[in-house]
């Protein structure tokens, strides 16, 4: 008989205010709050079951529930599995209606929808709050760090040097990735990152971080600013970063609770163990998170890797075909020079943009210049401290004319008017301490050609090279003076001056003499 199923104390109060006070039905009804249809049907059961007041006081609340609603076939009803019923919300598209259907036709006298949802609510209740979101598979990633570190041991100093655990969990699966870091900079920060989602083997639609300055740099509860590089990295795996509200625990709840299952199972069996590097230590923390993921849950009754198998790894997105690469962002003005500064080496850009901002993009071989968000070159990365890199279409036309000239090619237009203008070019590039610091001087000669013939200029600078000069001045000089027309032989080479003179006293002089001396005796 289907009805209205009363509380113990209703069923007390029902049969007191009948059999003791003899109200009617209906004000019994109106004093309980219930129906009439109730008070009838609760009358009938409790005359069925053969009750009268004295012994309904005997009985204790179970006892008398149980009489007044017998089990009967019909009513033992197998209730769902919620744990599996929990999994499968998580499932896109996947709602309690659908599974309530499915439910019935496995058991076609189960519960009705609204007792079907009111039992499920109850088991939520049980869970722990942090778990009561639901988390459609492969939609979201949580990172976070430990607030608890392990630590590493210096090999010279053996000084305990603290470091960061960094902890990420899928939200479907709760499937757990942690390591160590020396640092939550933004290089660490993003190289997890990149870790953990070729750990996962794909990318998720979300992924939720804490509002840390290695990859928030406008925190905000409503619109947080993305680190540059943090958003080039979203970018390259197609994801999405959503950083939690600050101070908001239930926005990242997963991880806040990997963190806790981390620090239980992964750093506090640590404690007594000693690492003297980062791999070494990263090394255990993996095959203590293996051990970790592989633990059978109590919730579901499966572990944390059967769940990612089963949830996570069909949908997650494929990971590009390369890694990501760290990159760092400098601003910077453009010199007079057309160049630009990045660790003391300098790169070139158009040199029309002399003056402007430029914004640098630089990796460990990249250096690429942005302006207004356009790119105009991109450099391979020199670590020559004091050095140039110049690229010959970012020079003015006068520039480039001059950057062409090389020695070997000035000394063959030299050749091209003679030897001794070959001579003297060559002379002047090998007096530097730089041959271009002579580029300018050797043109200056020999652009003379143009006014004096090439003639008269081999002829000054045989002068030249005669007398040792060594620049533009003076061979300009010599055929502006008309000294290479003038009659002129390469002078002599000086006479050796004759020993023989009656003040020299000759090798003679000093030879040793044996015999005996002139001013004195035996």
């Amino acid at each position: 008989m289907a009805g209205e199923r009363l509380s113990v104390r209703n069923v007390r109060e029902l049969l007191r205010h009948k059999w003791v006070l003899g109200l009617g039905h209906r004000d019994v009804a109106r004093a309980l709050g219930i129906s009439i249809g109730a008070v009838s049907q609760t009358l009938g059961r409790a005359a069925s079951a053969g009750l009268c007041w004295e012994e309904v006081e005997r009985l204790t609340e179970p006892e008398l529930l149980a009489r007044v609603y017998p089990a009967t076939p019909a009513m033992a009803r197998r209730l769902p599995d919620f744990a599996a019923i929990h999994t499968e919300r998580q499932r896109t598209g996947v709602t309690l209606e659908l599974l309530h259907h499915e439910y019935l036709e496995q058991h076609p006298g189960g519960y009705r929808y609204t007792q079907f949802c009111e039992y499920y609510r109850r088991w939520c209740r049980k869970l722990r709050l942090s778990m009561r979101q639901i988390h459609r598979v492969g939609e979201r990633l949580f990172t976070d760090y430990s607030g608890k570190k392990p630590g590493i041991i210096d090999p010279a100093s053996g000084e305990i040097i603290e470091v960061e655990l960094f902890v990420a969990a899928l939200g479907a699966s709760s499937y757990t990735y942690a390591e160590a870091t020396h640092t939550q900079r933004s290089a660490d920060f993003i190289a997890s990152h990149t870790r953990t989602v070729e750990f996962f083997g794909g990318v998720c639609e979300l992924t939720i971080c804490d509002q840390l300055r290695s990859g928030v740099t406008t925190p905000c509860r409503y619109e947080p600013g993305l680190q540059r590089t943090y958003q080039e990295w979203a970018e390259h795996y197609g994801t999405t970063v959503l950083p939690a509200r600050p101070r908001a625990p239930r926005d990242k709840a997963i991880v806040e609770v990997a963190v806790q299952v981390t620090q239980r199972w992964v750093l506090a069996r640590l404690r007594n163990q000693r690492f003297f590097s980062l791999a070494a230590l990263n090394a255990r923390i993996a095959e203590l998170l293996a051990d970790l993921n592989n633990r059978p849950m109590r919730i579901y009754g499966k572990s944390r890797r059967e769940r990612f198998l089963e949830l996570d790894r069909p949908v997650l997105r494929p990971l590009p075909a390369t890694r990501f690469e760290h990159a760092e962002w400098k601003t910077v003005r453009v010199n007079i020079d057309y160049h630009v500064e990045l660790d003391r080496h300098y790169y070139s850009v158009p040199y029309q943009l002399f003056g402007e901002e430029l914004e640098l993009r630089y990796t460990a071989s990249t250096v690429e210049a942005f302006h207004r968000g356009s790119r105009v070159h991109s450099h391979r990365r020199s670590y020559v401290k004091g050095g140039y890199t110049t690229v010959a279409e970012h020079m003015p036309k006068s520039h480039r004319e001059h950057l062409e000239w090389s020695p070997s090619r000035l000394i063959g237009w030299a050749q091209s008017v003679g030897p001794d203008t070959k001579e003297l070019v060559a002379a002047i590039l090998a007096d530097r301490p730089h041959p271009e610091q002579g580029y300018r001087s050797c043109l200056g000669i020999l652009r003379l050609s143009r006014s004096y013939g090439n003639t008269r200029l081999e002829a000054a600078c045989r002068r030249a090279v005669v007398v040792r000069a060594r620049s533009y001045r003076h061979v300009a000089s010599i055929l502006k003076n008309g000294l290479d027309s003038q009659p002129w032989t390469r002078p002599a080479t000086a006479a050796k001056p004759s020993t023989d003179h009656a003040n020299l006293r000759g090798a003679d002089y000093y030879r040793h003499d044996t015999g005996p001396s002139k001013t004195g005796t035996e």
